[in-house]
């Protein structure tokens, strides 16, 4: 497999480096602090093109290939995991969705405008006693004549107070459990429809979630998103594509803590030299390196395959289970690196450590990857033999 960037590839990476130096950086550490959702910012990734970047131009997106992606995140995610998190839900997880599974009618309204950065978009899976095991939607849709009336609640929803489109999972033919499950676009604003409190979170804090609950809302059938019962294998496919996504913002976590803890190994001095010739330093830095290398190419061989329509479940999921394992890794040596400075927010290592820890969580937990790989290798054995 040729890992070799093209130069749209490298153009593409430079540029997302270019704008997450000179537009995000600035406020990253004051927005941890307050929490307030980078509005402008996200504003101006939808101009640059990276709120809908494989989606085809046709339906107000880059028409960019996943590794273009993946090299986009990995540049966010060094400077602000937060509006990283932002752009990777809208790319992977809604405006996928809406592209594979929407008609052309629901492209040209709903994705459209997500695609192009107008608006935003949110996915909603999870729910209060919902988590990894996503075949049992307490949310409810009843269809009512040419309307589906939806009633439950969703947990730990990114974008969730700012999204104008919310991709929500609900059983609409309880007998026929996960294969009765639909999907099914709502709107803000729609009666019925509320939106909880933002959560005061350990990381990612300018990145907006919060819960939602859905009281007899009213959703024509023209926003319900693919066949009746379909919902489960689109909320299970999009995951195998948001992977990557979270893959290469748990490494842009960790190689952006991994440059700082260089640069201030050059910068530190202890016993009369620089502390990177010292050798307990020089063997930190280079399994820091080591680490986040492997990390990315087991995420760019996932992208490779999503972009040659060849099968990449087990492989996204390898690479999200090892790269948000190294980003707290690696964040955590990158603190110790930086002895006392480390721990203040000003030298922003303690930042990584905090929001490295979600990527093993969301986007399904290092458990669940360890059983998605299982479950693959093991099916890939039986063909085999």
């Amino acid at each position: 497999m040729n890992f070799q960037l093209s130069e749209d590839h490298i153009a593409i990476r430079d540029a997302a480096r270019d704008f997450a130096q000179n537009e995000i950086a600035s406020s990253a550490i004051e927005r941890d602090l307050t929490g307030e959702f980078p509005y402008e910012i996200v504003k101006k990734l939808g101009e640059l093109g990276f709120m809908g970047m494989m989606v085809d131009p046709r339906w107000g997106g880059s028409g960019l290939d996943a590794v273009s992606y993946v090299l986009a995140m990995e540049e966010v995610s060094k400077v602000d995991a937060s509006c990283a998190v932002v752009m990777s839900v809208n790319n992977s997880l809604v405006c996928w969705g809406l592209e594979t599974y929407g008609n052309d009618e629901q492209k040209d309204r709903i994705l459209k405008p997500l695609a192009s950065g107008q608006k935003l978009g949110a996915y909603c899976l999870s729910e209060p006693g919902v988590g990894s095991d996503a075949t049992q939607q307490a949310t409810t849709a009843k269809r009512d004549g040419n309307n589906w009336i939806i009633d439950g609640a969703k947990n730990w929803i990114t974008n969730g107070t700012t999204a104008d489109y919310y991709i929500v999972f609900a059983q609409s033919d309880p007998a026929k459990k996960h294969k009765g499950i639909s999907a099914f676009v709502l709107e803000k604003g729609m009666p019925g429809f509320e939106i909880g409190k933002k959560e005061d979170k350990l990381g990612i804090r300018s990145s907006d979630t919060c819960s939602l609950s859905f009281t007899g809302v009213c959703v024509p059938d023209a926003n319900r998103l693919g066949d009746e019962g379909t919902g489960f294998k689109l909320a299970m496919e999009s995951l195998n594509g948001g992977r990557i996504g979270i893959a290469a913002q748990a490494l842009g976590i960790a190689s952006g803590a991994y440059e700082r803890a260089v640069k201030y190994s050059f910068e530190r001095h202890a016993f009369g030299k620089p502390i990177n010739q010292l050798q307990a330093i020089q063997f930190k830095l280079a399994d820091m390196c080591v680490k986040i290398d492997a990390a990315r190419l087991l995420i760019l061989r996932a992208a490779r395959l999503k972009d040659n329509h060849e099968s990449y479940i087990k492989e996204a999921a390898m690479a999200k289970l090892y790269a948000s394992t190294i980003a707290m890794e690696v964040a955590n040596q990158a603190i110790q690196i930086h002895g006392g400075y480390g721990y203040v927010r000003e030298y922003i290592v303690e930042r990584s450590l905090r929001d490295a820890k979600i990527t093993e969580i969301y986007e399904g937990t290092s458990e669940i990857q360890h059983i998605v790989i299982a479950r693959q290798l093991l099916k890939e054995y039986e063909l085999t033999t």
